[in-house]
């Protein structure tokens, strides 16, 4: 009899600017994930002893958020010196693939409960600070592929598919109006627990429009960029690419038999998951090869997913995505996205589920499908099932 890995809970921080001044600026990182982890003792009735192991994402694994921030998390939510923890690196997608490890630790039946997190504090390590302004890809693969920033990358997607600067805005735009919405009636209110005295996410502006936002500057374009790629007319700006953000996040996961024997309520089952690869100048389409993948192993169809959740880097990213795959926008991030509530790295996978599995219990729907794009062209792509 095979094991089934279900959601007992997932909570999230609102996500502040990523930057001196933003609400969590003045947080040690280990503070602000052990926000989440003890939120989910709180909420659920759990005792934390029982917990097998807590697998975190960050991406800057550096300074303050080095030394297996996980474990140092654990500790300072008040669990025992027995709970072990640790941290991943998937880029973008780091606690996504903490949840993907703790629901294959649950299958094969080495967890009985375990929680998969995430942390970014990118005010106090801003992006790229784990590099310390190295090459991490080496000569041979410079060579093979000539690497790109991955504003680059969108730039290329928007070319690509034809995403027009004003569908890019436009596309932007809705996601605060949507991410407003949701917090204005309190779709928000059940995934969140504060921090301070933040009470939304801070990098949404509910009055942006397109055309607000056709006004702004491209981010990305120099001389160096034209020369290499005269094709390009630059569409990505600030306003149509996610912000930085500080955050965190957790989701609690359990066999179905240690649910039943601790008195939990399964909220849904981690029905399937799969990592992909793809072009790593491209960089952010790995989404489209990952989201085909995990719905074969589904044995779903893009028409059977009720809720997504796409993680929005850049507004092409989305879009493209949806043109390869005819998913319904109607159903892609029905609550905003990451162009508004936030991209704290490390934390955006969990961020992401939290928010996707509230959605489907809100609609009603059966499935979800979560995939969010990370650096040198991977993504994780997870079908979760209501209960």
């Amino acid at each position: 009899m095979s094991t089934t890995a279900v959601i007992v809970d997932a909570v999230r921080t609102p996500l502040a600017k990523g930057k001196p001044g933003g609400a969590y600026s003045e947080i040690h990182p280990v503070d602000l994930h052990s926000t989440v982890l003890k939120a989910l003792v709180d909420r659920t009735g759990i005792d934390p002893a029982a917990v097998d192991d807590v697998i975190s994402g960050a991406v800057g694994q550096v300074g303050e958020q080095s030394g297996n921030t996980a474990r140092w998390a654990l500790l300072a939510a008040g669990f025992p010196e027995s709970v072990p923890g640790v941290t991943v690196d998937r880029q973008c997608g780091s606690s996504q693939q903490a949840l993907h490890f703790a629901a294959q630790g649950v299958i094969a039946g080495a967890y009985d409960v375990a929680i998969a997190s995430g942390v970014e504090s990118m005010s106090r390590i801003p992006i790229g600070s784990q590099t310390l302004g190295k090459d991490f890809a080496g000569p041979r693969v410079h060579a093979k592929y000539g690497l790109v920033p991955q504003g680059i990358s969108a730039e290329l997607i928007a070319h690509k598919w034809d995403l027009s600067r004003a569908r890019l805005d436009e596309f932007s735009a809705e996601s605060h109006q949507r991410a407003a919405r949701a917090w204005k009636n309190g779709l928000f209110d059940s995934q969140i627990t504060k921090v301070n005295d933040l009470g939304v996410d801070e990098t949404i502006r509910p009055d942006t429009t397109a055309e607000v936002l056709a006004g702004l500057r491209t981010a990305f374009r120099d001389e160096h960029w034209e020369t290499r790629f005269p094709e390009l007319d630059w569409r990505i700006t600030a306003g149509n690419s996610s912000p930085v953000n500080d955050g965190a996040a957790a989701v609690l996961v359990t066999s179905e038999e240690a649910a039943n024997r601790l008195g939990l309520t399964p909220r849904a089952r981690v029905h399937s998951f799969a990592v992909a690869g793809d072009d790593p100048i491209f960089m952010l389409t790995g989404i489209i090869p990952a989201t085909r993948k995990v719905l074969a192993k589904a044995g779903l169809s893009i028409q059977d997913i009720d809720v997504f959740e796409v993680n929005e880097a850049f507004a092409p990213v989305v879009l493209a995505w949806q043109k390869e795959t005819g998913a319904d926008l109607a159903k892609v991030n029905v609550n905003g996205g990451a162009i508004a509530i936030g991209h704290p790295l490390g934390s955006s996978g969990a961020r992401l589920m939290t928010t996707l599995l509230n959605n489907l219990e809100q609609t009603g729907g059966r499935y979800g499908l979560q995939v969010m794009c990370e650096a040198g062209g991977l993504a994780n792509a997870t079908v979760i099932e209501r209960i």
